[in-house]
C-alpha cells in the first residue's frame, strides 16, 4: 500500500495548473522543478513514511520563499536544514517569518518527528500564486478566487481521501483563509469541524510580542485535536 509519503508526492507533483487567472497573475508549481521536488521527497519519506491518518493544518497557498523554494509548507531553506535535517545548497537569506513561528510551535510539541506523525501541513490551495513577482493570495481578489475556487474544491478532495486525512478536525491557518475554508467545506462536507487561527505570519508580523503566548495558544489547540485519535 503507498504510504502518505507516496500520495502527498503523487498529489503535489500532477496538481493541474490552472486554466485561467486574471490578468497579471500567474501560478506555479514548484513541485515538478527537480530540485524542489528532490527536498520534498526528501522529507515526505523522512516523516511521512506509514499510512498515519494526521490533522490538516492548511494555510493560504504556498509562498515562493518559503515552500516554493523548499517544496514542504511553512518551510524555508534555514528551517529545512536546522530543523527538519535535510542537507541542501540554497541560499540562506532572510528568514521567512511564517517559518520561524511554526518551527517553534513544531519544537514546544516535541520536535518535526513527534510534530509530523499527527499532523499535515498543507495549503487550501496548493501552488504558488505571483503577481508582480510577489506572493499573492487566492483571496486577495473576487475575480481570482472565482477563478480557483474548482481547482480549490479540487485540492481539498484530493487532499482529503488520496492522503487518508482525518475528518473530524482540520486547522485553518488564518481567519480569512478560515472563511473561504469554511465555505468550501458548506459545500463538500469533508470534515466534521475547522479550527481557525491566526496566520503565523500574521502574529509575528503584528504581535510578535506576544510570541510564547501564540505559541502556546498554538500548542494548546493542537494538543486538543489529539485527544479524539488518542482516545
Amino acid at each position: 500500500m503507498p504510504t502518505f509519503a507516496h500520495r502527498l508526492l503523487h498529489f503535489l507533483r500532477t496538481f493541474p495548473l490552472p486554466e485561467a487567472l486574471p490578468t497579471g497573475v500567474a501560478a506555479r508549481s514548484p513541485f515538478r522543478e527537480p530540485a524542489v521536488y528532490d527536498l520534498l521527497n526528501q522529507f515526505a519519506h523522512k516523516f511521512y513514511a506509514d499510512n498515519q491518518p494526521r490533522v490538516a493544518m492548511l494555510g493560504i497557498n504556498p509562498g515562493r520563499l518559503g515552500m516554493g523554494r523548499t517544496g514542504v509548507a511553512f518551510t524555508d531553506p534555514g528551517s529545512l536544514a536546522e530543523f527538519c535535517g535535510i542537507a541542501h545548497g540554497l541560499p540562506r537569506q532572510r528568514p521567512e517569518i511564517s517559518s520561524q513561528f511554526v518551527y517553534q510551535v513544531v519544537a514546544a510539541l516535541g520536535g518535526p518527528a513527534a510534530f509530523y506523525q499527527h499532523f499535515y501541513l498543507g495549503s487550501v490551495y496548493p501552488l504558488v500564486l505571483l503577481r508582480n513577482d510577489l506572493n499573492y493570495n487566492y483571496y486577495d481578489a473576487p475575480a481570482l478566487t472565482k477563478a480557483l475556487w474548482p481547482d480549490m474544491q479540487l485540492s481539498l478532495r484530493q487532499q482529503v481521501t488520496g492522503l487518508g486525512l482525518r475528518t473530524d478536525v482540520a486547522v485553518s491557518l488564518g481567519k480569512r483563509n478560515g472563511i473561504f475554508f469554511n465555505r468550501l467545506n458548506d459545500e463538500l462536507g469533508l470534515f466534521e469541524k475547522i479550527i481557525v487561527l491566526d496566520h503565523p505570519r500574521y502574529l509575528m508580523q503584528y504581535h510578535r510580542r506576544d510570541l510564547a503566548a501564540n505559541v502556546a495558544r498554538y500548542v494548546e489547540v493542537l494538543g486538543e485535536c489529539l485527544s479524539p485519535a488518542s482516545s
